[in-house]
């Protein structure tokens, strides 16, 4: 699964254990009702984030992950997550009333047999 919007924020790295790292960000979405969407890049992923500041647009891969936790209470609970474990720069598209770039004029071959006696089957 893929987010797409704006970088919002980048955290810092949280050292959460001696062998367990994360970093959040939050990714803006650009739709009618935008939505602030937190991922969070553990581990090894945290220092993808070092590449990128608030305000560019993003393409993040993301994983949902899901667990169930028991309190000591015996009662049930169930927690969401979403991991990031890629993220790219959106480059910006060109307007689409341009038109398509021409190849430089020497890259066309020029016609050098002009031989009017040669037969063609063209009815003109």
């Amino acid at each position: 699964m893929e987010v797409l919007g704006r970088v919002k924020m980048i955290g810092n790295v949280q050292q959460v254990s001696a062998t367990f790292k994360k970093r959040e960000m939050v990714v803006t979405t650009e739709e009618q009702y935008p939505q602030h969407i937190m991922i969070e890049f553990t581990q090894d992923k945290t220092d993808l984030l070092n590449q990128y500041n608030v305000g560019e647009q993003v393409r993040v891969s993301i994983n949902l992950r899901g667990r169930e936790w028991t309190n000591p209470q015996g009662e049930t609970k169930y927690f969401n997550s979403i991991q990031g474990w890629r993220i790219e720069r959106i480059q910006a598209e060109a307007p689409s009333n341009q038109m398509p770039q021409m190849p430089a004029a020497d890259a066309f071959e020029p016609a050098t047999n002009f031989n009017e006696e040669e037969h063609d089957d063209l009815p003109f």
